[in-house]
């Protein structure tokens, strides 16, 4: 079963303490109970209950120190860590966030050459700590070229840091907020730790209404000597670059979690709801939106497990998952709004109600295409790989399933942040090649238009610089990285082929509705607008293989899962 449920939690775990984590964590959450989850949340209540279960059982600590640092079961083991993440989110996005901004800040700390900050931070962890990552500004978002945070040397040899940063999560209590700026006089970008106890350093607010405290702070005047210094220059730039790339992926996960939880509790209720004189789950369009969230969300996590295995194996040779890690970013988080709208649909109002998982779901969902970057940014990345990956592939050697008890050594000594647009990738077509569905083949069909398009109908200059062209062009490149790992998974997990084809039935659709989004923008050429009319094609009809999916993998979900009150 490709999806968590807690309450028959069998998944194998390469060792006792990735599984004891693992059933802990689930243990602690449905000990307290939905109804004091969501008395929390409206209360908005600071999570002090989790933090200690976390410090208690070193949980942090175990998944978020590298080898060498801790124990003899640390690491940062991204297969791990994925687990971990769509158990979290599954019971709450406050808890999962909390978890998300410590991996930020703990970023630019392992991948600094400063040792003694580095074993600072490890027996941090082990006392239960949480971390921040100081980049953010009111006025600049993470535009990181116009950092106004400053350190001003001082004639005994230390600093002084000045300056504002925003929207920092875990603001409030990190003893290690790895901050990002300027030297006053170079401009030379550098990288600190600050501690929230100096009293130099200014928590403003929390800028946010909700449980998570989201910081406004300031530094004064905050003594910075060489001891507390990450990173400097052309280093301290990549490492915030990097840092991103290794936490943005984690995005993805905390949608995958939302969404399985929220897709359990809407089938119970509407296949136990009564309209008219049938259930509401044998109406047609209620299957179908039901069909096509599990389908999207299955997809979510074949596509998120797939990269994973990318980031693990991935090594200054080959650095694919530079591509695949925005993908899950930007796609898999929009494609959980998607989930969770079919669901909303089919319970209406009860998705307002406030002793409903769903009325969080709902809520925090739309939050995790906009964090680490919005869904434009990442398109704007994605786009940069788009000439190699149709024109100019490479060989690799084939990547296995990464669910080892390794420690991902490479994440955190990643190197230079550049020459994207240099990274090769193997040829997509082996992953569309090795299955014969109609639905598969007449994706594939569809790409072979658009690579048609972009070889004789190239956008041109104006074009390239017409973000809202690249956008729409940005989505239907997704859209075929999205379903060359969802197809390289589907077969490592031996997914169904129905299910394989159904859900090919809506990334047939959806390109369809790119490629008509394509041929509506202002600047696009008659040319274009042919190739766009080739692109919209209409899914495979296979009633059978429809009924098969809905009784064996969708309507099966009813009374699966609900969690205890």
């Amino acid at each position: 079963m490709m999806l968590l449920n807690p309450k028959q939690h069998s998944r194998e775990y390469p060792d006792e303490r990735s599984r004891d984590i693992m059933l802990k964590t689930i243990q602690f959450f449905e000990q307290k109970g939905k109804q004091k989850i969501k008395e929390d949340d409206h209360a908005r209540v600071w999570y002090s209950d989790f933090l200690e279960f976390v410090r208690e059982e070193k949980l942090f600590a175990t998944l978020l120190t590298p080898a060498g640092y801790g124990g003899e079961d640390c690491r940062w083991d991204t297969w791990r860590i994925c687990e971990f993440n769509e158990i979290l989110a599954f019971y709450g996005l406050a808890y999962w966030y909390t978890w998300q901004v410590t991996i930020l800040g703990l970023g630019p700390i392992w991948m600094s050459k400063n040792e003694e900050l580095k074993r600072k931070a490890a027996q941090l962890l082990q006392d239960g700590a949480i971390f921040a990552f100081g980049l953010s500004e009111r006025d600049h978002g993470a535009d990181i070229y116009s950092t106004e945070m400053t350190l001003t040397a001082q004639p005994d040899g230390t600093c002084r840091a000045n300056g504002e940063k925003y929207y920092i999560g875990n603001g409030n209590q990190a003893p290690m907020v790895s901050t990002f700026g300027k030297m006053s006089d170079s401009g030379d970008y550098v990288f600190f730790v600050a501690d929230y106890r100096d009293r130099h350093y200014d928590c403003v607010e929390n800028v946010t209404n909700s449980q998570n405290y989201v910081a406004n702070f300031a530094l004064h005047d905050y003594p910075i000597t060489e001891a507390e210094i990450l990173s400097k220059g052309r280093e301290a730039w990549d490492t915030a670059l990097n840092t991103v790339n290794v936490g943005k992926y984690n995005l993805g996960w905390a949608s995958i979690g939302i969404c399985t939880h929220a897709l359990y509790e809407a089938i119970n209720h509407a296949a136990n709801r009564r309209l008219y004189g049938m259930y509401v789950t044998d109406f047609p369009h209620v299957k179908q939106a039901f069909t096509d969230a599990y389908t999207r969300l299955v997809a979510m996590k074949l596509f998120a497990l797939r990269a994973a295995d990318y980031m693990r194996s991935a090594s200054s040779e080959d650095r694919r998952y530079l591509l695949y890690n925005p993908t899950v970013k930007m796609k898999v988080t929009t494609q959980g709004e998607e989930v969770i709208n079919l669901a909303w649909d089919v319970i209406a109002a009860k998705g307002f109600e406030k002793d409903t998982y769903f009325e969080m779901a709902a809520r925090d969902i739309r939050a995790l295409p906009k964090l680490e970057g919005t869904v434009h940014v990442n398109i704007a990345l994605i786009v940069k790989f788009m000439p190699n990956y149709f024109f100019n592939p490479a060989e690799y050697p084939a990547v296995p399933r990464r669910d080892d008890a390794k420690n991902d050594d490479f994440l955190f000594d990643q190197g230079p942040a550049r020459g994207l647009s240099k990274i090769r990738f193997h040829d997509y077509h082996l992953a569309f090649d090795s299955y014969d569905l109609p639905n598969v083949n007449l994706f594939q069909e569809q790409i072979e238009v658009f690579k048609e398009m972009l070889a004789l109908a190239t956008p041109d200059e104006g074009q390239r610089k017409d973000v809202d062209f690249l956008l729409t062009l940005g989505e239907i490149f997704t859209l075929v990285v999205y379903g060359q790992l969802i197809l390289e998974n589907a077969r490592i997990y031996e997914l169904d082929d129905d299910v394989v084809d159904q859900i090919f039935d809506f990334m047939v659709r959806d390109f369809s509705k790119f490629a008509l989004q394509l041929h509506n923008k202002p600047s696009s050429t008659p040319q274009q607008m042919n190739y766009c009319l080739r692109m919209l094609r209409k899914s495979v009809v296979d009633e059978e293989r429809y009924q098969r999916v809905w009784e064996n993998h969708v309507y099966a979900l009813k009374g699966v899962y609900e969690m205890n009150e």
